[in-house]
């Protein structure tokens, strides 16, 4: 039977809320296929608005990629701001999906991508709202499977009691495997219900279903193990790496949006994967290893998606875009397609040392020329070498000499503040770069139109790297030095006005310290805040640190843990950590390794795309290994572009 759609219950309710236009659907390219036709339905959910949801190119890939299978649907659902939520449960609406507007909890899948932990209390909010138990136990037969997926699913426990199940790393070729699980359950049947269909996703391997293992926990708190409850069940859940890029050319017609959202281009991944060894990065350690798109296939699918969409920007996305070894040549060979149309290309922040005038200078060939933005990371030397970031303030200040030389006038400077081992002057340091840059900028020009721009974000230790062991900085600390270095800024008479400063306090990094190396007593806290009102957590005017405190004293009142206990503290290396028995490749031995040189400010990690492998394990674990050209081919121009 065909599920109704909710919209004509929604629709006259939407002009009393903010941003209606957001729940309406209908962009271009969007979808909404016969509900009947379908075997297997996924609601893909984004737990954030649709402004920043609506061009994640995670959910956006898997819902292209979902849809073009014959007998499965896709649609996708982002999380109602507070005002639409109280008129929803008002007026007895569901969630919903934007494309049918059919309840989410009619779906076989709602699968939920988190890029950030601070995500969590609007997977409850979706899931109330769906009339969904909030613990997956407490679900029946006919709820759909909780799956998530993302960087932050690289370490669930915290929210694995409202779970069913989790998948780590690329998902094109993993959903497509549960799918075809799914189908062929539901075909037979449904044998054994919905335990039936887990354990099926659990043995056949890649999907991690928390209610078949147990954790034990030691008299002081920290955990003994974690083990399988049935059998068949893999004591290790290890990641997904897609190793041909180019046999998944999506997003192949990006969403266009219909209301405002913050970032409105097309975007191709034009590689997938760091092996820079930045020791704080989770996002560089558990994508590896490298896997480049050719060129000729990025050419292809700028062309198709800009047919597709529209847009006059395109983004070349990686964790460090101009290490692609033909970045030139790509730049080059679509600098040299578009010129004369209104299409402009972008790259996001560049490190030093693979910045150069000649790449900067294609990019800006058909587009304004804004700002640069470099991430420094650490504000001194001795900071940079202790993560990794091997890229000293004489590059960097011939780089943005070079810069201003070829007309840039502004420099965007990205710091972290807490770093392990870090100091006062360390962070101090931080000024005394960035006034430098204006006056190399000064120097270079004759002209004081020179602006830099420091910002500057709070440090949180991450799952899965050399700093998954490292004590995080209390807030008050953070705190104290970024007010130190804007008041050193803010003071000083011949650079401080050149020099703007953005940064944020400290507390929302101790939360997101708690959730991010969380284990599942974690949950509870999670549900007190959100049954208190917690709701867009990774929004400022949302956030509350003190209903965060508030409930980590009273969950965790009369047990061996508190939230310094999971935030301030340093592990040994024999602790048993809440993620062990998710496997993203990395050898454990060499992140602790790692870990111990990082106090040794003079052991350096080199690129192994580069240099000899240097075993972090991953290419002989998950049996991958590093794809990089070149390739020698060209972009050539197209015969026929539109002058619009």
């Amino acid at each position: 039977m065909p599920v109704e759609s909710v919209f004509s219950r929604l629709e006259p309710l939407l002009p009393s809320v903010q941003k209606p236009i957001q729940y309406v659907g209908g962009e271009l390219n969007s979808q909404v296929k016969d509900w009947d036709e379908a075997e297997v339905r996924w609601a893909l959910m984004y737990p954030d608005a649709y402004e920043v949801g609506l061009p994640n190119q995670g959910v956006q890939i898997l819902y292209e990629v979902l849809n073009e299978q014959p007998g499965v649907l896709a649609e996708r659902t982002y999380s109602v701001w507070p005002d639409l939520e109280a008129i929803m449960r008002e007026h007895d609406i569901p969630q919903f999906t934007v494309d049918g507007h059919r309840p989410v909890g009619a779906f076989d899948v709602l699968g939920v991508s988190f890029s950030t932990e601070l995500g969590y209390t609007n997977l409850l909010t979706a899931l109330d709202l769906a009339g969904l138990p909030l613990n997956a136990v407490d679900r029946g037969e006919d709820a759909p499977i909780v799956l998530a997926g993302g960087h932050a699913a690289f370490n669930p426990e915290p929210i694995a009691d409202f779970l069913d199940a989790a998948v780590l790393g690329d998902g094109e070729e993993i959903s497509l495997k549960i799918t075809e699980v799914i189908r062929e359950w539901k075909r037979e049947g449904r044998p054994d219900g919905r335990d039936g269909l887990l354990m099926r996703l659990a043995v056949s391997g890649g999907v991690y279903v928390p209610k078949f293992y147990d954790v034990s926990y030691l008299p002081d708190g920290r955990i003994q193990r974690v083990a399988p409850n049935r059998p068949g069940v893999p004591w290790q859940i290890v990641k997904h790496t897609v190793m041909d890029l180019d046999a998944w050319p999506y997003p192949k017609t990006p969403l266009v949006p219909l209301a405002e959202t913050v970032h409105e281009r097309f975007s191709v991944e034009i590689f997938r994967g760091c092996t820079r060894g930045c020791r704080f990065c989770q996002a560089g350690m558990i994508t590896r290893p490298v896997r480049e798109r050719s060129i000729t296939t990025i050419g292809d699918m700028v062309e198709a998606g800009l047919k597709a969409s529209g847009f006059n920007e395109v983004g070349l996305l990686s964790l460090s875009s101009a290490d692609h070894t033909e970045i030139g040549e790509v730049a080059k060979g679509l600098a040299d397609r578009y010129e004369g149309t209104q299409t402009s290309l972008s790259l996001p922040s560049t490190r030093v040392d693979a910045f150069n005038i000649t790449l900067a200078n294609e990019f800006s060939r058909n587009g304004r020329r804004s700002g640069l933005t470099f991430a420094p990371e650490g504000g001194s030397e001795r900071m940079r070498k202790v993560i990794n970031k091997m890229v000293s303030e004489d590059d960097l200040i011939r780089t943005v000499t070079t810069a201003y030389e070829n007309g840039w006038r502004q420099v965007k400077l990205y710091f972290m503040c807490g770093l392990p081992t870090e100091e006062d002057e360390d962070v101090l340091a931080i000024a005394g770069m960035a006034k430098r840059v204006i006056q190399a900028g000064r120097d270079a020009t004759g002209s004081r139109d020179i602006r830099c721009t420091v910002s500057i974000g709070g440090f949180v230790p991450k799952p899965h790297t050399p700093f998954q062991w490292a004590a995080q900085a209390d807030h008050e600390t953070v705190d104290r030095r970024l007010r130190a270095l804007r008041d050193l800024l803010r003071n000083d008479k011949q650079y401080g006005r050149a020099i703007g400063m953005r940064y944020h306090d400290g507390k929302p990094s101790i939360v997101e310290g708690l959730l991010s190396r969380g284990d599942r007593r974690v949950g509870d806290v999670i549900r007190k805040v959100w049954e208190d009102g917690g709701r867009f957590d990774g929004w400022s005017e949302h956030f509350s640190y003190e209903r965060w405190i508030s409930k980590a004293n009273e969950t965790f009142e009369d047990t061996p843990v508190s939230l310094d206990w999971y935030t301030t503290r340093e592990r040994e290396e024999v602790e048993v950590l809440p993620w062990d028995h998710l496997d993203a490749g990395l050898d454990r031995e060499w992140l602790w390794q790692d870990w111990q040189d990082a106090t040794d400010e003079s052991v350096e990690v080199e690129d192994c795309r580069w240099t000899p492998c240097y075993d972090c394990g991953v290419c002989p674990s998950m049996s991958t290994e590093i794809q990089i050209g070149p390739t020698g081919k060209k972009l050539l121009p197209l015969s026929v572009v539109s002058s619009g």
